[in-house]
């Protein structure tokens, strides 16, 4: 997907993983002390989403842990702080929620501290009386 100077790729061997590694470990309020190994093993265990300016540095991150069949959890969603409020957020969203694999799940989960307005626009609601979990639910139970 093309954005204004961006990109968005799923393609494992462009990303960064120092980038990934250093934002999630050090900035995240929900990954602190992650060690690159965990980084890696958390990778190679999930469909990724990497986002890359036109000279291919990476300044954004998402992953959803998947059975690829019913159920997605998005988790480790970031952007750099430089490149944050420019929409590259809310175009990694709805990049993820268009990807093939992703589209034909039946119920999509995630948690966030801070960023429920931005999944509410997708369709996200909260999950019971959590402030955490959100989740997107296709199937209609009878």
């Amino acid at each position: 997907m093309a954005l204004p100077s961006y990109y968005i790729s799923t393609d494992k061997k462009l990303l960064d993983v120092n980038f990934i590694h250093s934002y999630i470990s050090t900035i995240s309020y929900w990954g602190k002390g992650r060690s690159v190994e965990q980084i890696e093993s958390t990778i190679k265990n999930s469909l990724c989403f990497g986002v890359y300016t036109k000279d291919n540095s990476q300044i954004g991150f998402a992953r959803v842990v998947t059975d690829c069949t019913f159920f997605g959890y998005i988790m480790d969603v970031i952007i750099h702080e430089d490149y944050q409020n420019k929409g590259i957020g809310k175009q990694l969203v709805a990049f993820i929620l268009n990807n093939k694999t992703i589209k034909k799940l039946s119920t999509i989960a995630l948690k966030t501290k801070d960023a429920h307005g931005l999944y509410e626009k997708y369709g996200f609601k909260v999950v019971g009386n959590s402030t955490l979990w959100m989740s997107l639910d296709k199937q209609k139970l009878e």
